[in-house]
């Protein structure tokens, strides 16, 4: 009986150690599983958490208005005003704005001169036309600048046909320069500024215009600050 009994109970023993191996196996498999769910939200979390901050960061950021050089925007007291077709007198604005602390407005004509219309051995030029007819006004292009808040002013252009260009008519024609000194300056070759301050003077009919000054299109801060002291 012993001899039976033995064979039976090891058998018992092994069906048993199976059981529980089988056991083991089937409860580890689900939390490996769970394990690897939870890891795949908390990514899918971050991942939505850091698409939402990327698509929020643009409008709660806090961004400082464009500044532009608007004149008379910073309270300072002189501007310099000047038209430039080639860039030289350009160079020497902003050399005069340096010196002065004073802020810049381009004179910008609505329709731009072209290498073509600047020549004056054409005799059908543009530029030709406009300065063989004294009534021609060209059109500025934008918003104009106001004189208001500035107590000097210094317009500044290129010398055509020994006068300003029809442009500047234009300009002060449409200003008041009332209680404020006006400083004219011009660039050129070599043609002096002749009457041309005097005529843009006649053509504002206000403000008390200064003798101006032809200036070299290299010339430097301290030469504009000599000119400016002996201004009066």
């Amino acid at each position: 009986m012993k001899r039976v009994f033995i064979p039976i109970i090891a058998a018992v023993c092994v069906l048993g150690l199976t059981a529980c191996g089988d056991s083991e196996k089937g409860s580890s498999a689900p939390q490996s599983t769970a394990a690897q769910t939870e890891a795949q939200q908390e990514q899918t979390t971050e991942a939505a958490q850091s698409g939402a901050e990327d698509k929020t960061a643009p409008v709660n950021e806090e961004t400082e208005p464009e500044v532009t050089e608007a004149a008379g925007s910073m309270g300072k007291d002189t501007v310099v005003v000047y038209f430039s077709a080639t860039g030289t007198t350009k160079g020497v604005a902003e050399r005069i704005a340096s010196v002065t602390d004073g802020d810049l407005y381009e004179i910008v004509p609505a329709e731009p001169y072209t290498d073509a219309d600047l020549d004056w051995n054409d005799k059908s030029s543009r530029s030709t036309k406009e300065m063989n007819d004294p009534d021609a006004r060209p059109a500025i292009a934008g918003d104009t600048v106001s004189l208001d808040s500035y107590s000097t002013v210094y317009i500044g252009y290129p010398i055509w046909w020994g006068e300003a260009p029809r442009i500047m008519s234009t300009f002060v024609e449409s200003h008041s320069f009332d209680g404020k000194t006006v400083v004219p300056f011009c660039t050129s070759g070599s043609s002096p500024i002749g009457r041309s301050g005097s005529d843009l003077a006649a053509q504002a009919g206000s403000g008390n215009w200064l003798d101006g000054e032809r200036l070299s299109g290299s010339v430097t801060e301290d030469e504009i600050q000599s000119w400016i002291n002996g201004l009066s």
